[in-house]
């Protein structure tokens, strides 16, 4: 059994405007802009294409033998997907659905909060999310 961290980031500016996803995958970075929305879809959708991105870097069988720990600066997408907060927005129940489907592909995941300054590239300024948007 293997262990996977993932980071990921996802930000819009004027919310909605136009936003961006990051993602670092075990040693590889990530990042697209994804159109106008809002930061919480964004959020969403990073850790869709993280998840995504794990399984075909690591393969199915392999996959199913990981344990992830997906890292995120989000407080609420952290805590919708632990289960400690209900999902109001309508909006982000299917990303929610995706999320759940995706886990099923993995030994374990583990959403983690931790600080937006750990959430960077580069160290210190903002979330690489908004880096694909020009800070």
């Amino acid at each position: 059994m293997s262990k996977f961290i993932i980071y990921t980031d996802g930000g819009a500016r004027g919310n909605p405007g136009p936003a961006a996803i990051g993602a670092v995958v075990g040693e590889k970075e990530y990042g697209e802009a994804i159109g106008k929305t809002t930061n919480n879809v964004a959020e969403y959708k990073a850790v869709v294409f993280a998840l995504k991105k794990a399984k075909h870097l690591l393969g199915g069988k392999r996959a199913a033998a990981t344990e992830v720990e997906l890292r995120t600066d989000s407080e609420l997408l952290t805590r919708q997907l632990n289960g400690e907060y209900k999902i109001k927005n309508k909006e982000l129940q299917p990303f929610f659905i995706e999320i759940w489907n995706l886990k099923q592909d993995f030994k374990n995941v583990k959403f983690i909060q931790i600080p937006r300054a750990k959430n960077s590239r580069p160290p210190g300024q903002q979330g690489f999310g908004y880096a694909i948007l020009g800070s």
